[in-house]
């Protein structure tokens, strides 16, 4: 499955190697490995013993919304009879592919202009997303609205309506087995998101290689916040939405750039093209700097610095507003305002790990690594069990070179995701 047991840590896949020896009655490690060789049935046992699902209903916002608003302007145009792909991989117990289809819904996208295929190497995962009923923990969103639009509450939880589970097609599935969806159709989007990050490094360059096939040209990769810097290093480059953590191929941007510049001469006759245009010019003429680089980008890939704050933004100082209107202006690829915007009032305002959380995210997608560490611990003395904040500080310890102390963390979190796995039920 490509899992790099250091990721999660050894003592993890130990304990599911001790509890599959118990279950099957086997005291010694040399028996139980040759009857996992031999066996399809205890392989997948073994998978399901070690992978803890660890997801909610629109789990980082931003990618759903970037979602609708790439796909609205560049899809629903199209002829009313093409149909949008998607994919949801790994697909976990289907939150995020419902979440993915809850967000065109309520766009305005009829159930039949998109498809989205799930895809997920457990099986018991599967079973769970089919079953479409959720107990608290996948609600862990501020905003609910979406559960009282597309849910049914049940004395054991929240069932999701037929009208979004038929939107959703599950699979199992492994990403890196060999000629895996060969000759599939293409995705306009693919959510990769937080699992590459488990993978060893050859293992990573071979999943991007699948996603790369499967995604159609100018489709989107979404993928985690700590996974940015891998996919830049693939030859893709980012969406332009902040904290969207969206990719495109690069060749495929370059060619609907190039596309519309052949409209527009087409069009203008004559008027020399924008491009030849600033060559000639000065460089106070030349293009706007591209969107600020996403989360993980190197220093030499990060963009030049966005401009500062004016006057005229909006900067609200009430309890709680100020943290949505940091996510509003960093959505808007403002990520100077959205930094100004949490420290002025951060100060003013009680200590919050959300905030110090968020702080630290911003730091990290302006390639600021030591200071999105510094408000990472922050966020982690106020609650230890942040499992966002263990995994970003685990990146950032990685990137600094200090593996031990990374690994420690990353133990933490799969600690905390179990945890939270089994009170979710």
């Amino acid at each position: 499955m490509g899992l790099d047991a250091d990721s999660i840590g050894v003592a993890s896949v130990e304990r599911a190697v001790r509890a599959r020896c118990a279950a099957r009655g086997l005291e010694d490690a040399q028996l139980y490995w040759e009857s996992l060789i031999a066996s399809e049935q205890e392989l997948q046992e073994l998978i399901e013993a070690v992978v803890i699902p660890e997801t909610w209903f629109f789990r980082d916002p931003e990618a759903f919304a970037a979602l609708v608003r790439l796909l609205a302007q560049e899809w629903l145009p199209k002829p009313a009879d093409a149909t949008l792909r998607l994919l949801s991989l790994p697909c976990s117990t289907g939150e995020e592919p419902f979440s993915m289809a809850m967000a065109l819904l309520d766009s305005g996208f009829a159930p039949q202009r998109f498809h989205i295929d799930a895809i997920d190497i457990s099986r018991r995962a599967i079973a769970y997303a089919e079953r479409g009923l959720y107990g608290r923990n996948s609600f862990r969103a501020k905003d609910l609205g979406f559960r009282d639009r597309y849910f049914e509450p049940l004395e054991q939880g929240f069932r999701l309506i037929e009208r979004v589970r038929q939107q959703v097609h599950f699979r199992h599935g492994n990403l890196l087995a060999g000629g895996w969806l060969h000759g599939a159709q293409g995705y306009q989007a693919i959510f990769c998101r937080n699992v590459l990050i488990y993978f060893d490094r050859p293992m990573q360059d071979r999943a991007i290689d699948v996603l790369a096939r499967l995604l159609m040209p100018g489709g989107l990769l979404f993928v985690g916040p700590s996974e940015t810097g891998l996919v830049l290093e693939h030859g893709f480059v980012s969406a332009g939405i902040a904290l969207s953590f969206a990719f495109r191929r690069a060749e495929a941007t370059e060619s609907e750039a190039r596309l519309t510049r052949n409209s527009s001469l087409a069009a203008n006759p004559g008027r020399p093209s924008a491009d030849s245009r600033s060559r000639k010019s000065s460089p106070a003429l030349r293009p706007q700097p591209k969107p600020t680089a996403p989360l993980g980008a190197t220093p030499k890939q990060t963009a030049e610095p966005v401009p500062e704050a004016t006057s005229k933004q909006r900067v609200p100082t009430a309890p709680g507003d100020w943290i949505e209107e940091a996510r509003r202006l960093a959505n808007q690829g403002n990520l100077t305002a959205a930094l100004k915007c949490c420290e002025d009032n951060s100060r003013d305002q009680p200590a919050s790990a959300e905030a110090f959380y968020l702080i630290g995210m911003l730091h990290d997608a302006a390639g600021q690594v030591p200071k999105a560490a510094e408000h990472y611990r922050k966020a982690l003395y106020l609650d230890p069990q942040h499992h966002e904040a263990l995994v970003h500080l685990a990146v950032a310890l990685q990137k600094g070179g200090d593996a031990p102390g990374a690994q420690r963390l990353l133990d933490r979190a799969h600690r905390v995701a179990s945890g939270m796995s089994k009170r979710g039920g």
